[in-house]
């Protein structure tokens, strides 16, 4: 893990704030936010400085894990890329979204494992709070035992309830050939997907108390947990019920209504933002946050999306920067509970960004008080600074 940063003043940017923006002094000093530091000084004037971006549910990673279907790499690797790719993107936290499924292969149980166990062993090499998120599919019922017990054994703290069982049977009906993609990437026949479907499927009556054991076990534990791709209010409402309250990409206006107005916490996918609409043909991301009924947006399949998000959302005049900008900070914190990060305040990490104004571009990214990426002007500061202190002694 990289050293801590030296006592250390950033200067002249202008901070978010709970409040809102303000210029003033942010005073970083053993990995934390503090008031007074007495550190050097690095002069950010002409930057935001704005609290690290906590991504909630980011399954890219899985490019680096398979570049192709047939080509998997170490995972040792793949977490070292995707925690540089996050740096260099403003995330300072990232839930990895790792799959608990019937297809097996990559999203499959062993694998999930494995993941696990190499991100719990990656921890001490990390720049950035790599976590796992398990995305655990509903009708993998013979699994379910052990799933409790990876959860409990992994400190897992975050479980999602996937259902992909009617999108694969009507897939298989009406796009042969996207079906035949989804079983290349899982790495199957088309045959064998659908079998494994089936196979699923004919367990659905015990599908309720598979539920009910999870959501017990995890209240045990103390997960959170939640339901993603929620396709109507009676979805919502199924989950809220057991406890599952964050709902994660709700695919209807309808759904994320009923979630909000149970108090459920509803994530959606930047990338949705970016491109003015979901790739799959759902609602479009831009008008639950415009509504009012988003919480977080969360990287989904491309961490660069979280940043470019909040811009597309300041652009179109739907959130000024701060509101904008909490949605992938302060938000995804409460609706996890990570009470110490989220926002620049004294007692709290030291998860900052520093973004260029002229640019947008994100040139600093602290993490936990470890410097994780620096590059452009704010790097050429960081350079003069040294400079000054090695002429000084």
């Amino acid at each position: 893990m990289p050293d801590l940063l030296p006592p250390l003043r950033l200067l002249g940017a202008d901070v978010l704030t709970q409040d809102g923006f303000a210029c003033g002094a942010v005073d970083v000093l053993n990995g934390q936010i503090v008031t007074c530091s007495g550190g050097a000084v690095v002069d950010l004037s002409g930057y935001w400085l704005l609290p690290g971006i906590i991504d909630l549910h980011g399954d890219g990673f899985e490019r680096q894990l398979f570049p192709r279907p047939s080509a998997p790499f170490p995972i040792r690797d793949a977490l070292a890329a995707t925690d540089r790719e996050a740096a260099a993107h403003g995330v300072t936290t990232a839930y990895l979204a790792q799959s608990w499924s019937w297809e097996g292969g990559m999203r499959g149980p062993d694998q999930a494992e494995r993941v696990m166990q190499a991100v719990l062993d990656w921890r001490d090499h990390a720049l950035t709070d790599l976590r796992v998120q398990i995305r655990a599919e509903t009708h993998l019922i013979d699994a379910v035992p052990r799933l409790i017990e990876a959860v409990e054994r992994f400190r897992i703290g975050y479980v999602v309830f996937n259902d992909h069982i009617e999108e694969g049977l009507s897939m298989q009906r009406m796009n042969p050939d996207g079906f035949a993609n989804w079983a290349r990437k899982a790495g199957l026949t088309p045959r064998e997907l659908s079998n494994r479907i089936e196979t699923a499927w004919a367990r659905t009556k015990e599908m309720p108390r598979a539920l009910l054991a999870m959501a017990e076990a995890f209240d045990r534990i103390g997960v959170v947990y939640g339901s993603h791709d929620d396709r109507d209010a009676e979805t919502r409402e199924l989950y809220r019920i057991i406890g599952a309250r964050v709902a994660e990409f709700p695919t209807t206006r309808r759904a994320a209504a009923a979630a909000k107005a149970g108090g459920d916490p509803v994530l959606m996918g930047a990338p949705n933002v970016v491109r003015g609409g979901s790739q799959a043909g759902n609602i479009a991301a831009i008008d639950i946050v415009r509504d009012g009924l988003c919480d977080g947006l969360v990287s989904d399949y491309h961490i660069p999306a979280l940043a470019l998000a909040v811009w597309k959302l300041v652009d179109e005049g739907v959130l000024p920067l701060d509101q904008a900008w909490a949605l992938v900070s302060s938000g995804p914190a409460r609706v996890l509970g990570l009470i110490d990060r989220g926002e620049i305040a004294p007692g709290l990490r030291a998860d900052l960004v520093a973004v260029n104004k002229a640019t947008r571009a994100v040139e600093m990214t602290v993490a936990g008080g470890r410097l994780a990426h620096l590059s452009g002007q704010a790097a050429t500061r960081f350079c003069g600074q040294v400079q000054a202190r090695m002429a000084a002694e």
